[in-house]
C-alpha cells in the first residue's frame, strides 16, 4: 500500500486527461492527523518550475496536510499564468477537504513548458473526483498516477517499532543530484517534531537519492516530501526512525535506478579509500557522467582506461598513477598499470560494479548510474511526440 500504510493517511490517483493515453495522472495523498508535520527537500537547480516555489513556502513551517501531484505537464517556465494555476491548484485542494491551501504541496511533472488553460482546467476540475477516491487502499493508484516515463511504479515500505515509513516515487530519466527528476511522497506514523522529520530526510537524500546519477541531467521539478500523522501514538527514536528512512530512500533509489531510462546495466561506482567522502563523491560522479565509459558498458566492455580519464578530471586527492579499478571482482587496473586480463570480466548481466581504492585514506561512496544506450536516445528524441 506504500503511502498509505502508515495509520493516517489516504490517497487516490484519477484520470484528469492531461495524459493522452487516458492513464491515471492526478493524485492526492492527504494526512488526516492528529498531527500534521513535514518536511521537504527540493530540486537545487535554480531554474525552478512553479510548484517547487509555492512549496517551498507551505514547508516553511512544517506542517502538511496534503500533497497534490499531477503528471502530464511540469508546469514550468509557464510563467505568472503557471505560478496562479499552481496556487489555484492548491485552493481546489483545501476546498475538497477543508484545509488551508497553505498547508498544500504541489507537484508537477512532465514536459517543461506545459501549463496552459487546458492543463489548468484538467488538474482543478478533477481535483474534487480525486478527493471523493481517496482511501486507505489509494497508495497504489497515486503510485500510478505521478509516472511518466516509468515503466512501472515504484513503492516500498520499511516496519519501525510500533510505526512504519511507506513511500512512493517517480523517475525514469533526468537522473541526476539536486535530487533527480523524480517525485517522492513518504509518509509515517511515528510521532516525531518537524525538525526532526527535516533531519532525518536530508540524512537520508545525502546517501540516497543524491547518489543516483543516472544522465547528468539535473530537474526543474525535483521534490522528496515527508509527512508525519503521529497516528501511532510512538514516539519514534530519532536515530532508529533515520536509519529506517535511509533503507526507504535507498530502496526507492535503486528502483529508480533499475527503471532508467533505455538502461541495459545498473552500475554502481564504489570509491574506497578516498581522503574524505567528499573526495569519493566527487571522483564517483565524475566516472558516472563519462559518455564514453557508460557506451563501454553498454558493450560490455570493461574499458578501464575511461574510468582514469574520467576521475582524472576531478580535484580529489589521489595519486593516479597509484589507483586500482576492479570491474565486476576483476582487477583490471592495479596502481595505474595494467592488472588482471580485461577478459575475465563478465559484463553480460545486468548489475555491474566498478571499485576505485584512491590509496588516499579511508572515506568511501557509491554513486549509482546506468549504461548509455540506443533506447535512451530513441526515448529522448521521441517523448515530447
Amino acid at each position: 500500500m506504500s503511502v498509505t500504510r502508515p495509520a493516517g493517511f489516504a490517497a487516490s490517483g484519477v484520470a484528469a486527461g492531461l495524459k493522452s493515453t487516458g492513464a491515471r495522472d492526478l493524485a492526492l495523498v492527504v494526512n488526516r492527523g492528529p498531527l500534521q508535520h513535514a518536511a521537504a527537500v527540493f530540486t537545487s537547480n535554480r531554474a525552478k518550475a512553479n510548484p517547487i516555489l509555492w512549496s517551498q513556502q507551505v514547508i516553511a513551517d512544517g506542517r502538511v496536510s496534503a500533497v497534490v501531484l499531477n503528471s502530464g505537464g511540469a508546469n514550468c517556465f509557464t510563467g505568472a499564468f503557471g505560478f496562479q494555476t499552481t496556487h489555484a491548484a492548491a485552493e481546489a485542494v483545501g476546498a475538497a477537504l477543508g484545509v488551508s491551501p497553505g498547508d498544500v504541496l504541489v507537484c508537477s511533472t512532465g514536459l517543461i513548458g506545459v501549463g496552459d488553460q487546458s492543463f489548468r482546467d484538467a488538474i482543478l476540475q478533477n481535483v474534487p473526483a480525486a478527493a471523493d477516491a481517496l482511501g486507505a487502499e489509494g497508495g497504489h493508484d497515486a503510485a500510478l498516477a505521478i509516472m511518466t516515463t516509468d515503466s512501472h511504479p515504484k513503492e516500498a515500505v520499511v516496519e519501525g517499532e510500533g510505526w512504519s515509513i511507506g513511500g512512493m516515487a517517480k523517475g525514469a530519466g533526468m537522473l541526476a543530484p539536486g535530487l533527480a527528476t523524480m517525485l517522492v511522497v513518504i509518509t509515517t506514523d511515528a510521532v516525531l517534531p518537524p525538525a526532526a522529520l527535516d533531519r532525518a530526510l536530508r540524512a537520508a537524500t545525502r546517501v540516497t537519492f543524491d547518489r543516483l546519477d543516472s544522465d547528468g541531467c539535473m530537474s526543474t521539478n525535483d521534490t522528496v516530501a515527508l509527512m508525519a500523522s503521529g497516528a501511532s501514538g510512538i514516539e519514534a527514536d530519532e536515530a532508529a526512525f533515520s536509519d529506517a528512512l535511509t533503507a526507504l530512500c535507498r530502496d526507492l533509489a535503486l528502483q529508480l535506478q533499475a527503471d532508467a531510462e533505455g538502461a541495459s546495466h545498473d552500475i554502481a561506482i564504489e570509491v574506497v579509500n578516498a581522503e574524505s567522502e567528499d573526495d569519493a563523491v566527487v571522483v564517483g560522479r565524475a566516472v558516472s557522467r563519462s559518455n564514453l565509459l557508460k557506451a563501454a558498458i553498454f558493450g560490455n566492455d570493461p574499458n578501464w582506461g575511461r574510468v582514469l580519464a574520467a576521475l582524472g578530471t576531478t580535484d580529489a586527492a589521489f595519486d593516479p598513477y597509484a589507483i586500482d579499478v576492479s570491474m565486476n571482482g576483476v582487477m583490471v587496473c592495479r596502481s595505474g598499470e595494467p592488472g588482471d586480463d580485461r577478459e575475465l570480466v563478465d559484463l553480460t548481466p545486468r548489475a555491474c560494479t566498478i571499485l576505485i581504492d584512491l590509496k588516499a585514506g579511508d572515506a568511501t561512496a557509491t554513486i549509482f548510474t546506468n549504461d548509455l544506450t540506443h533506447d535512451y536516445v530513441h526515448e529522448n528524441s521521441a517523448y515530447a511526440s
